[in-house]
């Protein structure tokens, strides 16, 4: 499998990424399959790809629960170190181009205020579930690198 299958199998399109790197097989290490299941574990469990009701959480918790990523899929790289480079390629790239643009606008509108106004709260609850769409993509994308079940949709969603 090419790694531009596994992107357009999750529908993880219109990414930024050097075409001769979308063509190369997708050959994952076992550290390789032990990142994606770290990383998978916690974004399963996390604000970034379960539901948010209006009447529940607090916006400035969720902006951080998001940008912990960073340090989390940091740690994760180097925890598996050099022989986790296939996962390195798809990890930084989403990372790097689905939740910075995200973290950086929200992190400076969080740091004029933004989260006073019931207006701007909203909009960040209506970006953050296009964010969660694209991470929950993302997840049943590493679960089918670990190798595991996918359980993103183990919960039933309220209608």
């Amino acid at each position: 499998m090419k790694i531009k299958d596994l992107f357009e199998n999750w529908n993880l399109t219109g990414l930024r990424i050097n075409a001769p790197f979308m063509e190369m097989e997708w050959k994952p290490s076992n550290p390789d399959k032990e990142a994606a299941w770290d990383l998978y574990v916690e974004l399963l469990t996390r604000i970034t790809t379960q539901p948010l009701p209006d009447e529940d959480g607090v916006e400035q918790t969720a902006l951080d629960s998001i940008y912990a990523l960073f340090g989390i899929t940091r740690e994760t790289l180097k925890a598996h170190g050099r022989s986790c480079i296939q996962f390195a390629k798809i990890a930084i790239v989403v990372l790097n181009q689905v939740v910075r643009p995200f973290t950086a606008k929200w992190h400076r509108k969080s740091q004029n205020g933004a989260f006073a106004s019931l207006d701007e709260c909203q909009q960040f609850r209506q970006e953050l579930q296009i964010l969660q769409t694209q991470l929950r993509n993302y997840t049943c994308l590493l679960a089918e690198l670990a190798g595991v079940e996918d359980l993103t949709e183990i919960e039933a969603e309220d209608l």
